[in-house]
This record gives structure tokens, sequence and C-alpha cells, in this order.
């Protein structure tokens, strides 16, 4: 298995924008655009990472600035986080989220915040228990959890 930074291989860029829109629903061309921006702006806070596995993507994830929610002020965000249940429960996840930290650091990034529903899964990476925001479209209550690193 290697985790991949899109930034570093646009040859991947239609697979993973697929990948993802499989996984989350939204549309092809919304990830293609981030994820091409990530390419075009490597220094910038919006990047995309997969893991392969025999040319198969079977986790990945993405950091963008605010994950549709109304708190702009908690940026960036952790988004798009998925595994394959295949993989599940193999410390793929943990890899990946310990990969992008060192790669934001690295980009002078030493916060991230996400949206989830899961209520323990995160805190078993360091991550905190921030406090509830709205949903940007419905305006729901969600989970909103932070890290710091560096």
């Amino acid at each position: 298995m290697e985790i991949l930074k899109i930034r570093n291989h646009p040859e991947i860029i239609k697979q993973a924008s697929h990948w993802f829109n499989q996984k989350w629903g939204v549309p092809i061309e919304s990830y293609y655009e981030s994820m091409k921006s990530s390419i075009e702006y490597p220094e910038d806070v919006t990047q995309w990472y997969v893991i392969m596995n025999q040319g198969t993507i079977i986790a990945g994830a993405g950091v963008i600035e605010n994950d549709f929610h109304n708190r702009k002020d908690l940026s960036p965000n952790l988004c798009a986080l998925y595994v394959e249940e295949k993989y599940r429960s193999q410390g793929v996840a943990g890899q990946l989220l310990s990969e992008i930290t060192k790669d934001m650091a690295n980009l002078e990034v030493t916060t991230l915040y996400l949206i989830t529903d899961h209520k323990t899964f995160y805190e078993l990476y360091g991550w905190v228990y921030y406090g509830e925001v709205e949903e940007e479209e419905t305006g729901e209550p969600v989970r909103m959890y932070r890290v710091d690193y560096k």
C-alpha cells in the first residue's frame, strides 16, 4: 500500500475524482477542480490524498478550506475521509491521518478541523471534540473536531 499526494500524481486525478464521487456523491467535477487546484498550487491548503493497493484506491481524504459548514473561521478542514470496508480496522485511516498532518505541517498548517457524525473514532488519533456547528445546506447541527500538531 502506498499513500499518494494528488499534487504529485496528476495522472490519477480522474480515477481519484470518480472514486470520491462514488463514496460521497459530490459531483465528479467538484472533486476534479479541487484536485486540479492542488496540482496547480502545490503549496496551497487544498490537498488530496489516496492510498493505493495494486493500482486500486482503497482509502482517501482531502483538506479544503471549508467542508460546507457555517464556521468559515474554523479552517482548513479535513474532508471526505473514506476507507474501503475490506481495509477497515487495519490502521489504514490512522496512516492516512498521520500522513496528512505531517504534510500539512510541512505546509505550515498546524491545526485542522473536521465535521463528522462519529463520536469516538477521531479521538483515537488525537482529535478533540470542539463543539457543534451548522451544516450550510440544512442548518442542522454537526459535530466538529480539531487537532493541533507540529
